[in-house]
């Protein structure tokens, strides 16, 4: 039996940034880096053309010279913002009330909380206290595929529950000067704040993409292709040169799972333009077919976790014609690869 995954809400950050202005302050605080031409002619070939923060880029926790502390506190708050208004908006659009939901699935990466943001949506949505809870806090922008892959497994156990997921991440928080190879300031121009929520039921609430089957992987001996690291002055994320090929190193895994079944339609993470055309070209798919993750990379940028669920979003914009045959995946730190494949449901 597939899991139907309700259309999806997305809440972005209060601020709009373009990628200009990352440009005037890399310029600003780097004036005398050595690579500062080629820094900004690389953000300026990101594929991102403007992101939302939840504070604007000169705040202490942007910007400025917060310590781990402030960092962690403020950018967990902005991260359950968010997640709360997204909730709100995905039980809306399935009209349902915090009564109808069974178990919460979360998952952030960025800021630290005890309790996480399981319990503290659970009190803010004013859900019942028998709700089961899943919270996936260090997957990054794998998150959001991985929820539903255990939201599809919760509705296979238990098929008459109605679970909620939610992904969110404020990672404005990792904007970092202290930070200067060329993959850190590229990541200042990638990342962007968002939530983003849908519901997974075994029976349809309304038209979207059903799950048939999915896919979890973990490059061999790739722990340090991409990590996060803690400092006094706060968050940090961190890349080699062998990230770059991350993605490729695990396609040949991607398509021996889906062995003969077709993609009609793509749901790739929008981590970078390269990931999406790579992913794109071994589904067999031209670039096109993947516009919502570029159109998502472009307008709003690398999102982590709630990526996925905002190029789904997108998706309902335009949706593919019943019973066609689409893939999602994502990919993340470890390296890690995460998939779903199914159908649309009309």
């Amino acid at each position: 039996m597939p899991a139907y995954i309700s259309r999806p809400r997305t809440s972005f950050g209060a601020h709009k940034i373009s990628t200009d202005e990352i440009a005037d302050d890399i310029r600003s605080h780097h004036h005398d880096h050595p690579r500062l031409n080629a820094i900004l002619r690389v953000i300026g070939n990101c594929g991102v053309r403007t992101r939302y923060f939840a504070r604007p880029l000169d705040s202490p926790t942007v910007s400025g010279v917060s310590d781990v502390g402030e960092r962690a506190r403020t950018t967990f708050d902005d991260a359950l913002d968010l997640a709360e208004q997204a909730a709100g908006a995905a039980l809306a659009e399935g009209g349902l009330g915090p009564g109808d939901i069974d178990a919460i699935i979360t998952t952030h990466s960025t800021g630290w909380a005890v309790p996480n943001l399981d319990i503290q949506l659970m009190n803010r949505l004013r859900l019942r206290p028998t709700t089961r809870r899943t919270a996936l806090t260090t997957l990054a922008c794998a998150g959001g595929t991985q929820a539903l892959i255990r939201a599809t497994d919760h509705v296979a156990a238990r098929p008459s529950d109605t679970v909620l997921v939610v992904a969110a991440e404020a990672i404005s928080g990792v904007y970092q000067h202290s930070d200067t190879t060329i993959q850190s300031m590229i990541y200042k121009a990638l990342f962007g704040d968002s939530a983003a929520a849908a519901i997974v039921t075994a029976q349809p609430l309304g038209p979207g993409m059903a799950i048939e089957d999915s896919f979890e992987y973990v490059l061999p001996d790739s722990v340090d292709r991409y990590s996060g690291r803690v400092a006094p002055d706060g968050f940090h994320f961190d890349s080699t040169r062998e990230a770059l090929t991350a993605a490729d190193d695990v396609l040949p895994a991607l398509v021996a799972w889906l062995d003969t079944r077709r993609t009609d339609f793509p749901v790739v993470h929008p981590g970078s333009t390269r990931i999406i055309t790579d992913t794109a070209a071994a589904l067999g798919l031209s670039a096109d077919a993947a516009r919502h993750s570029t159109d998502t990379l472009a307008d709003e940028g690398n999102l982590g976790a709630p990526s996925v669920l905002r190029v789904l979003e997108r998706t309902h914009q335009e949706p593919p014609a019943a019973g066609t045959r689409g893939t999602m995946v994502a990919y993340g730190p470890g390296f890690t690869t995460a998939a779903l494949h199914g159908h649309w449901h009309a």
